[in-house]
């Protein structure tokens, strides 16, 4: 085996084992156990235990976070809100483990932070699109980061719950998020206000 395929295997491996016992229950004697080679090759190509769950955590950040940038990519707002739910959906159905990853909290800063620092960059695209939105529609646009961290959160908690749960079916619950989301925005208030006492 080259050093790039060990390397490749290496953080398969560690990508399964810190989806199944996260990173406190996962073991680098673990990791070099499953791929048959010493713990020294391990700590060779990452330095330890934090370096290959760095080096997992930054792979997964980025597979998501390029899956929902590349469904902000125009179109009627809507189409983009049902883009986005499906997307996270998609990932959360074809990627349990690299998900389950992401959003525990991680023990290690990464290049590209924690699934909460994740979040905010999908909300700050979120956020211009929304911004234009607002501001063609007479609404102040400087409200248009809370909306986008209102829609984003939904939809990532939802899909938290939805990893475990996986009922009612993907397309059902982006249809629901879509529903709640849109049907909420398509009648805002210009200045809301609480009508509590």
């Amino acid at each position: 085996m080259t050093g790039t395929e060990r390397r490749q295997q290496l953080v398969h491996i560690a990508r399964e084992l810190f989806a199944e016992k996260g990173f406190d229950g996962t073991s680098i004697e673990e990791i070099a156990h499953r791929a048959n080679v010493s713990k020294p090759v391990v700590y060779e190509h990452f330095g330890g235990k934090e370096g290959i769950y760095a080096v997992v955590v930054d792979r997964e950040t980025q597979a998501l976070l390029d899956r929902m940038v590349s469904s902000l990519d125009g179109g009627h707002p809507r189409a983009m809100l049902e883009q986005a739910a499906m997307a996270l959906l998609s990932y959360v159905e074809e990627e349990q483990d690299g998900f389950r990853i992401l959003v525990r909290d991680s023990p290690v800063a990464s290049a590209t932070g924690t699934f909460s620092t994740l979040l905010n960059d999908i909300a700050g695209q979120v956020e211009h699109i929304l911004g234009r939105q607002f501001a063609a529609r007479g609404y102040d646009d400087k409200l248009a980061a809370l909306y986008a961290q209102a829609l984003v959160g939904m939809v990532a908690l939802t899909g938290q719950w939805w990893l475990d749960a996986r009922k009612p079916k993907r397309d059902e619950v982006a249809a629901h998020l879509v529903n709640l989301a849109w049907n909420g925005l398509s009648h805002l208030e210009h200045k809301p206000r609480l009508r509590l006492s």
